[in-house]
């Protein structure tokens, strides 16, 4: 009984996931057709679904919204970009609540180093 219930698990931990990465791809193209409400709407609803079924967001696509008003984040219209060469990070700026966001990229730095 109990491998029943994993597999319906696993099944819907797979769909939320699609879900997921299917509202952030919808978000990006609401932002770049000037639509930013519904890129938010977007973003709101996969957070849900992730915290509904326990699932972490991807960093890659943790990066695309704003940690503090989940705003999507569009470089030149919803936010500003950075490049802070002195403390090796990237500063994100939210323009609709004006906090800061940071990146280290040093670690993306060493691992050029390597190849």
């Amino acid at each position: 009984m109990s491998n029943i219930k994993y597999r319906i698990k696993k099944r819907q931990v797979k769909i939320a996931i699609e879900r997921i990465e299917r509202l952030f791809e919808e978000a990006e193209n609401a932002a770049l057709e000037g639509d930013i409400e519904f890129a938010n709407e977007y973003v709101i609803n996969a957070r849900r679904i992730s915290i509904r079924h326990n699932i972490p967001i991807p960093r890659e696509l943790k990066r695309k919204f704003c940690k503090y008003c989940y705003s999507y984040l569009l470089p030149g219209v919803t936010s500003m970009v950075r490049i802070n060469s002195n403390e090796k990070r990237v500063e994100i700026k939210c323009l609709s609540c004006g906090k800061r966001i940071y990146y280290p990229y040093i670690r993306e730095v060493k691992e050029k180093r390597r190849l």
